[in-house]
């Protein structure tokens, strides 16, 4: 699980909003940026917040998204 404190201060590193984080927890799994899309995965509770992890997963749905997502390579 990721701590509450990194969530509120993580940014998608594409966006890089100023203020108010738009990234929501999906099933504690992902991290899906409101503003672009960008499905960033959590691999053993470590956000993998890289902009080419964020859009291979920006046109899968969210239902269709795997829990757990794979190791990143």
């Amino acid at each position: 699980m990721v701590d509450q404190k990194l969530l509120e201060i993580l940014r998608c590193p594409a966006c890089v909003r100023e203020k108010e984080a738009a990234l929501t927890l999906f099933r504690d799994s992902w991290l899906i940026c409101r503003d672009c899309g960008r499905k960033y995965p959590i691999v053993d509770d470590i956000p993998v917040m890289l902009i080419e992890q964020g859009e291979k997963w920006m046109q899968v749905a969210e239902a269709d998204l795997p829990v757990p997502p794979p190791p990143v390579k």
